[in-house]
């Protein structure tokens, strides 16, 4: 099954980064979630254990997990890395 978000190369490279040297622990992989479905879906990014309501998919040897009631919100989008004097951080298009 093919994930319903795209990462980029960069983003991923950043993700990976984390899971190295931030002290996720083992068996943890990338959530992508949503947030705010009142006015509006946002989206978030965390580290967790896989659930029996979760779809998992892996890109690059990343494991993803999406819940699958929040799958519809996600399909199509982009995750991107963002690093500039400004700002630097993750950003969904």
């Amino acid at each position: 099954m093919m994930p319903p978000v795209e990462i980029t190369d960069r983003a991923l490279e950043e993700v990976k980064n984390i899971l190295k040297n931030k002290g996720i622990p083992e068996g943890y992989g990338l959530r992508i979630a949503t947030k705010g479905m009142g006015c509006g879906v946002g989206f978030k990014l965390g580290f967790d254990k896989k659930k029996e309501s979760d779809d998992e998919y892996f890109i690059d040897g990343v494991q993803i997990l999406v819940r699958k009631s929040e799958m519809m919100f996600l399909v199509g989008k982009k995750i991107e890395f963002y690093d500039e004097a400004d700002a630097r951080g993750f950003v969904f298009s």
